[in-house]
């Protein structure tokens, strides 16, 4: 697999655990009943948190057991939440029901553009995870062909901005197409019973499409963001400690997953119901585990060319908003400061 360069960069970010600590606050104020707080360090309580199959260092984390091991001394309880899509995962977070979610970084610029309290914490994956889909017998060649055609595609992820960005560079726009807002898995269904002639697929289920005979119409894989993983911000207020603990078991999978990549594809596989060799695909081709795990100018440079697409869509209301949220949503002070080695193997 051909990887790029990873740019380090710093991002200025103010934390909200070292806010806390320094104005002599302790976590656990304000937390969810049933949490205490000594010395900085939480106790009792739930961390809700997400994951998906679109998110291989979640699914590594959730079955060996990681984080239940790590916050068990500390008596707190994981609950693990599954998120079908970005847009779910916002939704989630937004409500509450999870304190950390997974999401593409277009989705969570989206979801922090909109009102979202949320901080992007770490980054779990460079990947290459979207792509405009057609049938094994559409005649359909190049996305020029997609005007006055259904496509399907789920708002609020990176394969609805993937197709808008696709759109535009090949000189259409949404208005020339008809978008049927599905989540990911109704997409490629209604892809195969005629009832769109294309999807915007998400792996791994554009993975197993393709093992059906799918086509990747169009591939590009700067229009893919990063995987972000974020964290409300009363949760990184309340739970400092915890959110550290979350950020060194990510950093501890990832060392691990990146040791060993069939082990890391069968997990996939056994999680998302595909074919070994599929999972194999999206993990060895199609997932840049190495990437820097530090939210920063790598992200904000892909972000910054995304944001003006949501205010002409109208997903996002205006410019200053989507400014707004470059400037508040990254917070690497945990990624900068996850310790690996904190985590039991």
């Amino acid at each position: 697999m051909h990887r790029k360069p990873t740019i380090l960069a710093a991002a200025t970010a103010v934390a909200a655990a070292a806010a806390l600590l320094l104005s002599g606050c302790v976590a656990g104020e304000g937390s969810a009943s049933g949490s205490t707080s000594t010395a900085g360090v939480t106790k009792g309580g739930t961390l809700n948190i997400d994951f998906a199959t679109y998110n291989p260092l979640s699914l590594v984390i959730k079955k060996e057991g990681w984080l239940e091991k790590a916050l068990k001394k500390q008596d707190i309880t994981v609950n693990w939440v599954q998120s079908a899509g970005s847009n779910k995962a916002n939704q989630a977070l937004l409500s509450g029901a999870i304190d950390v979610g997974s999401t593409a970084g277009s989705a969570a610029l989206l979801a922090r553009a909109n009102g979202s309290e949320i901080k992007t914490i770490d980054i779990f994956s460079q990947p290459e995870w979207s792509a405009l889909v057609v049938g094994p017998n559409s005649p359909i060649t190049s996305v020029e062909e997609l005007k006055g055609k259904q496509i399907a595609a789920t708002k609020g992820t990176d394969p609805y901005f993937f197709l808008l960005q696709a759109l535009e560079v090949n000189g259409l726009s949404a208005k020339d197409v008809t978008i049927q807002n599905l989540q990911h898995a109704d997409g490629w269904a209604a892809l195969q019973n005629g009832s769109v002639q294309a999807w915007s697929g998400l792996d791994p289920i554009m993975a197993n499409a393709q093992k059906s005979g799918a086509k990747l119409l169009y591939r590009n894989v700067k229009f893919n963001t990063y995987g972000f993983l974020n964290a409300t911000e009363s949760f990184l207020s309340s739970k400092p400690d915890v959110a550290q603990t979350v950020v060194n078991t990510y950093e501890h999978a990832r060392a691990w997953a990146l040791k060993h990549p069939d082990e890391t594809a069968k997990i996939l596989a056994d999680v998302a119901g595909i074919d070994p060799a599929v999972a194999t695909t999206v993990i060895s081709e199609r997932t840049n585990l190495g990437v820097s795990n530090i939210p920063g100018a790598a992200q904000l440079a892909v972000l910054k060319k995304v944001g003006p697409i949501f205010v002409e869509s109208g997903d996002v209301r205006t410019q200053a908003d989507i400014d707004k949220a470059l400037g508040s949503l990254l917070d690497p002070t945990f990624a900068k400061k996850a310790d690996p080695s904190a985590i039991g193997g």
